[in-house]
């Protein structure tokens, strides 16, 4: 076959798309949907509040529901397994739920770290250097909130500051580690 003979009808082809397509066109009209697989705003509340039932349900439903279907079973983590008051109860489900983190661009970007937003008067977010396993486990177990009825084994992870500095360019993370 020649060249001339299917050139020119794929040509053509391209040339009828190329005219159909402008800025208004709409492609597809079509409803999107999307399935969500999982969402993780504050560390711990998911890995340590929840028990592992509930993750499915944590993970497809948005933070408008947490408050309604997380409260009863962070509370009572924080009553039975830690061990800790009422307040102390309260105030972690006020702080950690709904799971979604909270940046607050008038603050001095000094007070940026996890949990800071609410407990220090802070923006929110958190730094590179933030140790949110500790914070998370000194509010759980810790006097961070009460000084009284506490566990100190349970307040730190035990691991140390990062091992590799970190990069003075975005995206700012350190090499990743290589077998």
């Amino acid at each position: 076959m020649k060249p001339t003979h299917w050139l020119a009808p794929v040509v053509l082809g391209l040339a009828l798309l190329a005219g159909a397509c402008n800025e208004d066109t709409i492609l597809s009209t079509t409803a999107r949907t999307y399935n969500q697989v999982q969402r993780l705003g504050n560390p711990l509340v998911s890995e340590v509040f929840l028990a592992k039932r509930s993750h499915p349900v944590h993970g497809s439903v948005g933070p408008d529901r947490d408050v309604a279907l997380l409260t009863a079973e962070l509370k009572g983590f924080v009553a039975n397994v830690a061990g800790r008051n009422a307040t102390v109860q309260n105030t972690l489900a006020a702080v950690l739920l709904p799971d979604e983190l909270i940046i607050q661009t008038d603050k001095d970007p000094g007070t940026a770290g996890w949990l800071s937003w609410a407990l220090a008067n802070g923006w929110g977010g958190r730094k590179l250097t933030d140790d949110v396993v500790d914070a998370g486990l000194d509010a759980i177990f810790g006097p961070l909130l009460d000084p009284n009825s506490t566990s100190p084994g349970l307040a730190t992870d035990n691991v140390a500051a990062n091992d590799v500095p970190f990069s003075a360019t975005f995206p700012y993370l350190a090499a990743p580690h290589l077998p």
